[in-house]
């Protein structure tokens, strides 16, 4: 099993619009950091989306993915759903929509804001089935465990897929290391987790939070994703423990 790093940037990336490369050096590539959006794959070649960033098309592409079999999201958040609209290619030659998955505050929010996805429009097909993860165990050949988690005022899911005996979880956009994720999260092959920056921040997880998440649920590898433009690759890698990975965009990594 593998994971694919498909952006690893804050809500506004790296640069921010300007260009504003805060403290990033912008000659090395792998501070250039579109929004956050991964995707699993087993050995079978099923995969799985998590998140719909605003930058998916340019990074389905740079990928070469050109479909997947289910979209998972994490919470409502712009910089995690607007791209939604770029999953309509992968709904054509389909003989019924993408299967989603999304919490119940999730799922009612996404079917409010892009009704169209969800139920079809002047003729147009469903692109997206979305269903509730509490009913979710098996998906593709992945097994699927979720708990929700405090997002500042909000909440965000996070996720952990299994498959050919190996596991990868994925927590983005938290603010507090809880005994649920730490339990659903113990002995991870792969742990991709929030890390906006240094400093402490009211809704995510800083660069303290994030290698104590990776102790506590004793994570083989670690990888570090949401970062902003204080978060220079180089610096940052310089800084880490060597099991403890700074994410960058197209970046793989196999269980």
């Amino acid at each position: 099993m593998k994971v694919i790093i498909l952006g690893c940037g804050t809500s506004t990336g790296v640069p921010r619009i300007g260009p504003d490369w805060g403290e990033c050096d912008p000659n090395e590539p792998k501070n250039r950091r579109s929004r956050v959006s991964i995707v699993v794959e087993n050995n079978d070649g099923k995969r799985l989306l998590v998140d719909t960033s605003t930058d998916l098309r340019h990074q389905l592409l740079a990928n070469n993915i050109d479909k997947v079999d289910a979209v998972f999201w994490t919470h409502d958040h712009a910089d995690h759903c607007h791209g939604i609209d770029d999953l309509r290619p992968m709904r054509y030659g389909r003989a019924a929509a993408l299967p989603g998955f999304a919490s119940t505050a999730t799922m009612r929010s996404l079917k409010h804001r892009f009704s169209y996805v969800f139920s079809g429009q002047f003729g147009y097909p469903t692109i997206v089935e979305i269903d509730n993860l509490d009913r979710l165990r098996i998906h593709a050949g992945f097994g699927i465990d979720s708990v929700e988690l405090p997002h500042g005022h909000t909440m965000s899911t996070a996720y952990r897929f299994d498959a050919d005996g190996k596991s990868i979880g994925y927590a983005t956009d938290f603010s507090e290391i809880t005994n649920d994720l730490v339990d659903m999260f113990h002995g991870l092959d792969i742990l991709v987790t929030d890390c906006l920056r240094r400093e402490a921040h009211p809704t995510h997880a800083n660069l303290t939070m994030a290698l104590e998440l990776s102790a506590r649920c004793s994570a083989r590898t670690t990888v570090l994703t949401h970062l902003d433009k204080s978060m220079d690759y180089a610096t940052l890698s310089a800084e880490t423990p060597d099991h403890v990975l700074v994410g960058y965009d197209g970046m793989e990594l196999v269980a």
